[in-house]
Parts: C-alpha cells; structure tokens; sequence
C-alpha cells in the first residue's frame, strides 16, 4: 500500500511540474514576453508525451497570434499566424472525441479568442491589400479567412453557414489577379448557395460565360440555369442560351431555341429582331448558288419575325433597316434576272423577251419603292438626332446610300441629290 501511495505522489508531482509550465507560458504571454512564451511552449510540446496536451497546444496557439499581431517580432518567425491556424485545428481535432462537457475547455474559458482573432485578422488584411490593389495578398488573405470560417463551421463555434462577403471579395481579389480559375472556385460557392443580392447576378452571368469559353457546357448551363431561377426576370438567360446553341448546336437547333425563348418572352421584340437576323443572313447569299435549298422560306420567315419586331416597337431603327434591305435585295434578284436576258451576239431580243424584260423592271420598282418607306423611317428616326453611336451612325449611312440607288434608278435626280447631301453630312452631324 505504501509503495502505491508513493507512486501516486510521483505522478501528482508530474503532473504538477507540467501545470507550472504551462502557466509559465501563459504568463511570459500575459505579460507581453512572446518571446519567452514561445520558447516556454515549444519546449514543453517537444517532449514526446506532451504533444497531444490539448490546452499547451491553445496556449501555443495564442502565443503565435500574439506574435502575428506584433510588428517587430513577426517578421522574426515563419508565417506565425499559419502556425497559429494549424495548432488551433490539431486543438479541436483532439477536443473532438471528449465528452461535451469536458470538450474546448480551454478555448471556452478564453471565449474562443484565438481561432476568432485568426478570422478577423486574415479578414482584415485581405481588405488592406484589396484596398491597396494588391490583389494577389489579398486573395491569400482571404482564402484563409475563409478556411477558417469553416473551421469554426465545422466544429459549430458559430451558427452562420457561409461567408458570402469574405467569399465574394475572393473572387474579386482572384479575378483582378488575373486569376480565373480560383475566381471561379469563390464564385461557384455563392452561386452554389443560390445568394440573390444587389449586384450578384453577374456572378451567374460570369460564371456561364466562364464555363462556356471553357467548352464546359454542363456547368455552364448549370449557372445559366442557377441564374433563371433566382434572376428570372432577366433576359440574359435566354440570350446566352442562344449564344451557346448557335456555337455548339445545329442550325435546326438554333432556330427551335429562338422559337421557344419567343414563345415565353412575346413582348421582346430584341428576340425576335435577332431572330429575324438569324433566318436572313442563313438563308441569304449576293450569289444565289451559294443559298441554301431553303433559301426562300428562311427569307420569308425572317421578315415575319421583323415584322412582329417592328409591331412591338416601332421605333426601332435597325429592324427598319433590316426588313428595308430584304426586301430591297429581293429587287436586286429580279433585277439580275433581267440582265441574264441578253440578245444573241449580232441578234435582236425576241418580242417575249422584251416583254419579260419590261415586266421584271416593273417588278425591280416595286420591290424597291415597297423597301423605300423602311430606309426612310430610319432617316426619321435617327437623322433628326444629334449625336449618334458609330453603330446607328453606319446604319443611317447605308439607309441614305440605298436610298440615293432607289431615287436614281426611278430617275428621280433632284430625291437622289437631297439624300445625297444628308449622306455627306453623317459624320459632321452626328459625331
């Protein structure tokens, strides 16, 4: 009995000594001497049956955060706030088979201090090097203030699931560091939350995109469709579902896409406009060999799908020019038709053949002055304007320059050189 009582002694003595050097740490801590407190830790971890002492592994942790807090001595040791993050998991790893309550005890008593100083101070910094642009520490930062949120997530230290600020200016940061990929990673998390706020929806738009010009067309259409359904209201969707069929799909598909976005957007006349653009520059070539066999029923459903264009909004230059030169360029078809009629060398036409040539000019007139009144809409609409876009600029250009071909092909000299002089003036008019 008197020898178990002695052994018993001895390890109340161990332990004992093991306390004392623990407190001596806390103290050279409490009193600024992180020097001392390191070396007392380190020491006293290095010993082989002390390196799973949760509460040295603590303190260890808050002498390391202290010295990342301090100017002159942080420099003096190799990333101490890392130190502090990885002692601070190995802490909580170990804490995570006790009892509830015996469980964190010492990070309980010192309210969670160290693992919230890691958050805040990589928050922190991240925002000095953002604001300072220096984008790729502050990606740094910032990915690990998010680390160890999910730290704290993970172990239930507090109740919010998801960062969504800390995770968005890492997208940002990653995004201005040239840095795509990792852009996408932070951005992927808050589209994957479906986070709808001021702003936002041009992550699911950056996102389809990104995948897209990575040919990754399920993750883009996996945003695309993320972006629907907590953006609905917005027209992107469709447009870039079109965008993604028109480079990866057939012209068939296209077409049945356009006509399904129509179908649920019937009052955007900008579907239907493109729409329009999209049967017509398909189904029209200059050289008639070069059309394809459908040539004339894409033609003539592009004009539908202008025509509803221009019932929706009227004022819409560009559809006026548009549907003008469709049915402009239908007259010079009949109008080449007309000079394939060629007497034979030292011939005569015969007396059918002049009449066919009589008609076809009748039928050229008509189809020109049928497209006339769409050419000078556009003059209405955008050649009482001040300034214009280069854009309009060149589309109210060419409507003048047709119209000048119509006035001179009906001999009208004097309509030809009115339009002639408002030609010449774009540019000093509309610049």
């Amino acid at each position: 009995m008197k020898k178990v009582f002695s052994l018993a002694l001895v390890i109340i003595s161990a332990i004992s000594l093991q306390a004392q050097k623990i407190d001596r740490a806390k103290d050279y801590l409490e009193k600024k001497k992180l020097n001392e407190a390191k070396t007392e830790i380190e020491n006293f971890l290095a010993i082989e049956k002390n390196k799973a002492n949760t509460e040295a592994l603590y303190v260890k942790a808050k002498v390391y955060v202290a010295i990342s807090k301090d100017a002159a001595l942080k420099s003096t040791v190799t990333d101490p706030r890392g130190v502090a993050f990885e002692t601070m998991k190995q802490y909580l790893d170990l804490e995570k088979g006790k009892d509830s309550t015996k469980k964190n005890i010492a990070m309980m008593m010192d309210n969670n201090g160290a693992i919230f100083d890691l958050y805040r101070d990589y928050s922190a910094d991240g925002a000095t090097f953002f604001n300072a642009n220096n984008f790729n520490d502050a990606l740094i930062n910032f990915g690990k203030s998010l680390e160890v949120f999910d730290v704290l997530t993970a172990n239930k230290l507090i109740t919010q699931t998801f960062d969504t600020t800390t995770c968005l200016y890492a997208g940002i940061a990653a995004e201005k560091a040239s840095k795509p990929d990792q852009a996408a990673i932070f951005y992927s998390k808050i589209a994957d939350h479906n986070i709808k706020s001021d702003g936002f929806i041009e992550i699911y738009k950056w996102l389809s995109d990104f995948y897209s010009k990575k040919n990754d067309i399920a993750s883009a259409s996996k945003y695309l469709n993320k972006g629907r359904q907590v953006y609905p209201e917005d027209a992107f969707w469709d447009a870039f579902d079109i965008e993604m069929i028109r480079e990866k799909g057939t012209k068939d598909e296209l077409f049945k896409k356009y006509e399904d976005v129509i179908a649920r957007n019937p009052t955007n006349h900008l579907f239907m406009f493109n729409y329009g653009v999209e049967l017509y520059q398909i189904g029209y070539d200059p050289e008639i060999g070069k059309r394809p066999a459908n040539s004339k029923d894409l033609i003539a459903r592009s004009a539908v799908q202008l025509k509803k264009c221009l019932e929706l909004k009227p004022d819409y230059a560009s559809a006026h020019m548009v549907l003008g030169q469709l049915i402009y360029n239908e007259g010079v078809d009949i109008n080449n038709e007309n000079k394939a009629i060629r007497p034979p060398a030292g011939g005569k036409l015969k007396p059918e053949e002049l009449k066919k040539k009589n008609d076809l000019r009748a039928e050229v007139t008509k189809k020109f002055n049928e497209s006339l009144p769409y050419f000078e809409k556009v003059d209405q609409l955008l050649g009482g304007m001040g300034k214009l876009k280069m854009e309009d600029k060149s589309i109210l250009k060419d409507a003048y320059d047709l119209i000048i071909t119509i006035y001179e092909n009906s001999g009208n000299k004097e309509k030809a050189e009115e339009y002639t002089t408002k030609y010449n003036d774009v540019d000093k008019k509309h610049s």
